[in-house]
C-alpha cells in the first residue's frame, strides 16, 4: 500500500519570489502534491501519517525552471549518434533529465527534440526527471539553422519519425502541416528557427529566415491549439519580423538593439537568454566538435550576449531563463545564474527561473512559488541565494533536498 504523500517541511526560511521575501523560520505543508498552507512560528501539529522534514534552518524556495533544454542531444559525436537507435537516445535522454533534477530543475522545456514518450515516461514516475513540457521538433526551413545536411547531399529526409532536433517545411503550407503535426503529438509549444545558429555550418548568424507570411501561419496554428510560438533569432531584423508576427517568445536574442527591445516590451513577449552554452563550448575549444566557421560565429554570439542581456534587464523586458547546454555541457546548467549575477542583482535572476519562467510557460501559480495550491515542488538549500547565489550553483555542497510533487527524491 503507498503511503499517504503529506509532507511538512519545519525550521525553515521560506524564499517568496513574488515580492523577493525570505520569511522568518517557518513552515509548509502539502499533500496530494500540492502545496497546501505556509507560515511562520510554530508549525501545525504532525498526524502520524505525514512526512516531517527538518530544514534545520535552511532556505525553501520553489523548484527551479529551465526554459531551454534539449534533452535528446546527449552527445556531440554526430557519427556516433547517427547510429543510435530511438530506444537508445531516450534512454540517454531520461538519464540526462535525472540529473537535471537532482541539480535543482524541477521543470523544464525542450525547444527541439523531447517528444511525447519522454513527456509521459516522465509523468508517469517510469523515469526519475523534472515536470517536461515538450515542443517536439523545431521547424526549419530549407538551408536554415535546422537543415545541418552536408552540402553534397541532396536528398530530403525521408520521414520525421525518427528522433531529432528538427524538421524541414518549406511555405506557409508546409508550415501549417508541421505545425499542426506537432501539436497533434502533445507539443505544449512550437519553435521555429528564424535565424543562423552556431552549430549549422552553413548559413550567416544575420541571416533572417522564412517569412512573415509563414511565422503567421505557424503563429496562427498555435493559437488555434492554446499554445504559442518561441524562436530561434540572434539578429534585429529576424526577432522584429517574429514579434511582428504574434510570436511570443524569443530565444537567445544576442545581437539585438534598441529597437528590438522596444519592440519586446511593446508585446510584452518573453526573452530566453543563454549565456551559458557560448562560454561552455568556447571553453571546449576544438574539442567541441565545431568546424572553423561555428568557432567564428560562437565569438560573435558570445561577445555580445553579457551586453544585450543588461541592455534588456534594465529595460524591464520579461527574462526566463534557459541554459541551452548540449552533450557532455549539460553538468555547467546552474553557471548560468553565475553570469547573469554579473550585471542582475540575485533576486532578478531567481526571477526568470521561477515566477517569470512559469507566466511564459502559461503555469503561474501553479509552479515557481510557494502559494497555496501550487505543485510541491521545492528545494532545501542551506543558506540564502538571495544574499549568496552559490547556495544554487554549488548543489554538491549546499542543496540538502530536492522535492517533486511533495516527495524528497
Amino acid at each position: 500500500m503507498n503511503r499517504p504523500n503529506r509532507l511538512l517541511i519545519t525550521n525553515a526560511h521560506l524564499l517568496h519570489r513574488e515580492d523577493g521575501t525570505r520569511t522568518d523560520r517557518g513552515w509548509l505543508e502539502a499533500a496530494d502534491g500540492r502545496i497546501t498552507a505556509t507560515g511562520t512560528g510554530r508549525p501545525p501539529a504532525a498526524a502520524e501519517d505525514v512526512r516531517v522534514l527538518d530544514a534545520a534552518g535552511g532556505t525553501v524556495l520553489p523548484g527551479l525552471i529551465d526554459a531551454h533544454v534539449h534533452l535528446l542531444v546527449t552527445s556531440l559525436d554526430l557519427p556516433d549518434f547517427a547510429n543510435w537507435t530511438p530506444g537508445y537516445a531516450t534512454v540517454r535522454a531520461l538519464a540526462e533529465a535525472e540529473r537535471m533534477l537532482r541539480r535543482g530543475f524541477t521543470t523544464v522545456r525542450d525547444v527541439g527534440g523531447a517528444d511525447h514518450g519522454m513527456t509521459r515516461a516522465l509523468a508517469e514516475g517510469l523515469a526519475l526527471g523534472p515536470r517536461l513540457l515538450h515542443g517536439g521538433k523545431a521547424l526549419s526551413q530549407t538551408g536554415g539553422h535546422g537543415d545541418l545536411r552536408p552540402l553534397g547531399t541532396d536528398s530530403m529526409p525521408c520521414c520525421e519519425a525518427r528522433p531529432n532536433f528538427g524538421r524541414i517545411a518549406d511555405g506557409v503550407d508546409a508550415v501549417r502541416a508541421a505545425a499542426r503535426d506537432e501539436f497533434r503529438k502533445g507539443a505544449r509549444h512550437l519553435k521555429v528557427l528564424l535565424s543562423g545558429g552556431v552549430a549549422s555550418p552553413h548559413d550567416e548568424i544575420a541571416a533572417v529566415q522564412y517569412s512573415e507570411e509563414e511565422i503567421r501561419a505557424a503563429v496562427e496554428e498555435a493559437e488555434n491549439h492554446n499554445r504559442y510560438v518561441t524562436v530561434h533569432a540572434y539578429h534585429p531584423r529576424a526577432i522584429d519580423r517574429a514579434l511582428r508576427a504574434g510570436v511570443r517568445c524569443v530565444e537567445h536574442g544576442n545581437l539585438l538593439d534598441d529597437s528590438t527591445i522596444a519592440l519586446l516590451l511593446e508585446k510584452d513577449a518573453f526573452l530566453v537568454p543563454t549565456l551559458v552554452a557560448y562560454e561552455q563550448t568556447a571553453k571546449l575549444g576544438a574539442a567541441s566538435g565545431l568546424p572553423p566557421a561555428s568557432v567564428g560565429k560562437l565569438a560573435e554570439v558570445r561577445d555580445q550576449g553579457l551586453a544585450a542581456l543588461e541592455r534588456a534587464h534594465r529595460a524591464g523586458v520579461n527574462l526566463v531563463y534557459g541554459s541551452d547546454l548540449l552533450g557532455p555541457l549539460h553538468p555547467a546548467q546552474l553557471e548560468e545564474f553565475t553570469l547573469r549575477a554579473t550585471v542582475q542583482p540575485a533576486a532578478d535572476v531567481l526571477r526568470s527561473a521561477t515566477t517569470t519562467a512559469a507566466r511564459l510557460l502559461g503555469m503561474a501559480g501553479e509552479i515557481g512559488t510557494l502559494a497555496p495550491g501550487a505543485h510541491a515542488d521545492l528545494l532545501v538549500v542551506d543558506g540564502d541565494p538571495l544574499a549568496d547565489l552559490t547556495v544554487l550553483t554549488r548543489p554538491d555542497r549546499h542543496l540538502k533536498h530536492v522535492v517533486k510533487a511533495g516527495r524528497p527524491i
